[in-house]
């Protein structure tokens, strides 16, 4: 056990953290990600005044879709990245841990004239995640089946006899299929022991959480993205759409928007830097804050997260980069132990993603 965010949480249980990650990958991993922030934006308004804090399209999100979004400061940089989902008659939102009083109050102040901002401290929040999640789960809450990546809606879940009201979707941080299940908190120790008596479904820690995401190439907030990063710089142009960009029916409107549309659009200078997957060409894991050299031994950048990926059994990692050296294929050096280490960029993710699209 270790503290993370205000909390105890397991780095991993007595099979390890390795063997966590495979059995997440091949059959069911259980989460406790508890620690995370729930909040309820309520009103007519609320979808138009939450995209005004960030450059991602709030407004039309169909009822029962689910989004990736990034709350930004006024110079661009993020705050958080987030999840939210239109349940109709509100939103539903989900932050960080270690982001989530900071991030609730920021929302408060912004938009709480526009919009309840309820947060949802009696709320627990658990991860099914792997391709057997859907057999576990299905079992006890027959219909989540039928759910598809990025969706979501309530359900009971059996749980010992007695049903067990959740709201869950069809996502996750692994890049493997599975479920989140917002719960009251007071069900959580049940709903948790119920689904690990299901034959798929093992605990898994705050170690392979770390090493699946990594592979799936997602970004872990605190290291590969900051307030100090826009969302260009962090190579997550894909969770700006079209409406929110240059000649969109809702262009601009967030904080940071000339910044962040001059580096989308290409605007010469506007972006100096770059987050990008690198591959180790020698068998030695290079780790976070590891120098980034040019192979002229020129200073380009520093490394956000690494590790020995154990499904591909190669180094991984990701990081940033000075811009002209982030096409793929580009070859440049981590500082190991003071010794060059020869890398490559390549395309993210390093393991193919498994979600359920129908």
């Amino acid at each position: 056990m270790v503290p993370f965010a205000g909390y105890s949480m397991p780095v991993q249980y007595p099979a390890g953290l390795v063997a966590e990650h495979h059995h997440t990958r091949r059959a069911a991993g259980l989460f406790d990600v508890s620690h995370m922030g729930q909040l309820r934006l309520v009103g007519p308004d609320a979808a138009a005044a939450f995209e005004s804090l960030m450059p991602v399209d709030v407004m039309d999100l169909p009822v029962g879709k689910q989004r990736y979004g990034l709350l930004l400061n006024d110079e661009g940089g993020i705050i958080d990245d987030l999840m939210f989902v239109n349940r109709g008659d509100d939103i539903f939102v989900i932050v960080n841990g270690a982001c989530k009083e900071g991030d609730m109050a920021h929302i408060q102040a912004r938009i709480g004239a526009s919009c309840q901002v309820i947060p949802m401290p009696e709320k627990a929040l658990l991860a099914l995640q792997g391709p057997q999640a859907v057999d576990a789960l299905s079992r006890l809450a027959p219909g989540v089946e039928k759910l598809v990546f990025m969706t979501g809606g309530a359900f009971d879940v059996a749980c010992a006899a007695q049903a067990v009201s959740c709201f869950i979707t069809r996502s996750g941080y692994t890049g493997e299929d599975g479920f989140e299940i917002s719960v009251d908190a007071a069900h959580a120790d049940r709903l948790a022991r119920t689904l690990l008596a299901q034959a798929e479904v093992k605990p898994i820690g705050l170690g392979a959480r770390n090493s699946l995401r990594l592979e799936a190439g997602l970004c872990l907030y605190g290291n590969d993205i900051d307030t100090r990063t826009t969302p260009v710089e962090g190579a997550l142009n894909w969770a700006m759409q079209k409406v929110r960009r240059t000649g969109g029916a809702r262009a601009e409107g967030f904080p940071g928007a000339h910044k962040i549309l001059a580096q989308l659009d290409g605007t010469p200078g506007a972006l100096t830097r770059k987050r990008v997957g690198l591959m180790a060409l020698e068998r030695v894991p290079v780790r976070e804050h590891s120098e980034l050299q040019s192979t002229a031994g020129e200073r380009i950048g520093e490394v956000s997260s690494g590790l020995l990926g154990p499904t591909i059994d190669k180094p991984v990692a990701m990081g940033y980069v000075a811009a002209e050296y982030a096409s793929v294929g580009t070859r440049i050096h981590a500082i190991v132990r003071g010794k060059p280490v020869p890398m490559e960029v390549v395309a993210m993710p390093f393991v193919a993603t498994h979600y359920f699209r129908g």
